[in-house]
C-alpha cells in the first residue's frame, strides 16, 4: 500500500514538500526579525500549507495530464473516450507511461492483424475473379462461336451447347460453395445435429464415389471390418460432405491403382477419430499450414484440371470447426496424405449395454 501511495502520489509528495519548507523558512525569518517567534503557530502554518499544496498540486497535475492526454488521442482519433479513464491517470509518469504502451501495443497488434486480412482480402479477391473468370470465358466463347454460324450445324451446336453447360454447372458449384462457406463463417448455417451410425454413412459415400474411384483405379476401403455400428453426434448431412469432399480430394491427387483407405478410432473423453488415408503424391511441409484457405492449391496448374471449386478443405474445416471438431492433417511428399477429424460419441442407452443376470 505505501509503495502504491509512494508511486502515485510521489510528484505531489515532492512538491508540497518544497512549497512547505520555502514558506516555513520565510515564516520563521519574518518571525526572528520580528521577534515574535511562535513555533506551534508557525508548526500548524506547515502543516496547513503542505496538506493544501499537496491536494492542489494533486488533483491540478492529475486534472491537467487527463485533459492534455485525452485531447491527444481524440484529436488523432487512436482511442475511444471510453477506454481512457481519469482513474488511470495520476501524476506517476511511470505508471502513465505503462498505460500509454499497452495501448501502443494493442494498436500494434490491431495493425498488423489488419495487413493480414488486407493481404489475405486481396489473395480471395483474385482467386474468386480467376476461378469464376475461367468458366465465363469458355462460355463466352461457345456462345460466340455459335451466334457466328456455328449453330447452323445440329453435331457442333450439341456439342457446343453440352460444353457451355459444363461451364455454367461449374459456375453454380463455385458459388453454391461460396454461398456455404460463407454462411458457415458468419453462423447463419444452423447444424442440425442428430445421433447416426458413421461406418454407415462412410459407406454411402463409397457407393457414391465408386464410379469416380474405379476410373483412377483407386480402391476405396475401411482399415478393418467394423461389424458393429459406430453412433456419432453430428449433422449427418454436413459429415456427409467432409467426408466426401475428403475422399474426393484423395481421389483426385491420388496415384493410379492407389488405395485410399478410411479408419475410425476411439478416443478420450468420449470421441472417436475419423482418418481418411491415401498413398498419393503427399504436401509438401510449406503448403500444409495453407491447405484449408479458400481457394488455396498446392498445384496451381495441375490441379484445375481436375475440377472443382477449390473451396473443398475450407468447407471441411469450417464444418468440422461449427461442431466444436478438430481436424488434422499429416503429409509426406511420394507418400501419401492423411487428413482426419473428431466427433462426438454417442452415448450408449442403458438397454443397449445391460448384461443379462
Amino acid at each position: 500500500m505505501a509503495i502504491l501511495f509512494k508511486k502515485s502520489y510521489r510528484f505531489a509528495f515532492r512538491s508540497a514538500l518544497y512549497i512547505t519548507i520555502t514558506i516555513t523558512l520565510i515564516l520563521i525569518s519574518f518571525a526572528w526579525l520580528k521577534d515574535a517567534l511562535d513555533w506551534w503557530l508557525i508548526a500548524l502554518s506547515s502543516l496547513l500549507t503542505y496538506v493544501i499544496c499537496f491536494f492542489v498540486i494533486q488533483l491540478r497535475v492529475e486534472k491537467f495530464i487527463y485533459k492534455r492526454i485525452k485531447k491527444i488521442y481524440d484529436d488523432v482519433s487512436l482511442l475511444e473516450s471510453s477506454s481512457l479513464s481519469s482513474r488511470t491517470v495520476t501524476t506517476d509518469m511511470s505508471s502513465l507511461t505503462n498505460e500509454i504502451e499497452k495501448f501502443a501495443k494493442d494498436k500494434k497488434i490491431e495493425i498488423e492483424t489488419l495487413k493480414v486480412r488486407e493481404e489475405y482480402r486481396r489473395d480471395f479477391i483474385g482467386n474468386v475473379s480467376h476461378e469464376l473468370k475461367t468458366p465465363l470465358f469458355t462460355v463466352q466463347g461457345y456462345i460466340l462461336t455459335l451466334l457466328d454460324g456455328a449453330a447452323n450445324d445440329k453435331v457442333i451446336r450439341k456439342k457446343y451447347l453440352q460444353r457451355a453447360n459444363k461451364g455454367v454447372e461449374r459456375l453454380i458449384y463455385i458459388v453454391k460453395d461460396l454461398d456455404l462457406i460463407t454462411k458457415l463463417e458468419t453462423g447463419d448455417l444452423n447444424l442440425e445435429v442428430s445421433t447416426f451410425n458413421i461406418v454407415e454413412l462412410v459407406q454411402s459415400v463409397f457407393d457414391l464415389l465408386e464410379m469416380k474411384a474405379a476410373k483412377k483405379k483407386i480402391a476405396l476401403t475401411f482399415d478393418m471390418r467394423y461389424n458393429s455400428p459406430i453412433m456419432v453426434n453430428g449433422d449427418k448431412e454436413k459429415i456427409q460432405q467432409v467426408i466426401t469432399n475428403l475422399l474426393v480430394n484423395s481421389i483426385k491427387y491420388g496415384e493410379q491403382n492407389g488405395t485410399t483407405e478410411v479408419s475410425i478410432e476411439n478416443l478420450v473423453k468420449n470421441r472417436v477419430i475419423v482418418r481418411v488415408t491415401d498413398n498419393g503424391e503427399g504436401i509438401a511441409k510449406n503448403h500444409i499450414p495453407r491447405l484449408f484457405e479458400r481457394f488455396y492449391r498446392v498445384d496451381r496448374s495441375g490441379s484445375r484440371q481436375e475440377g472443382g471449386s477449390g473451396l473443398g478443405l475450407s468447407i471441411v474445416k469450417h464444418i468440422i470447426e461449427a461442431h466444436n471438431e478438430k481436424i488434422y492433417v499429416e503429409s509426406v511428399v511420394d507418400v501419401g496424405s492423411e487428413f482426419s477429424f473428431t466427433l462426438e460419441k454417442a452415448q450408449e442407452k442403458v438397454e443397449d449395454v445391460a448384461v443379462e443376470s
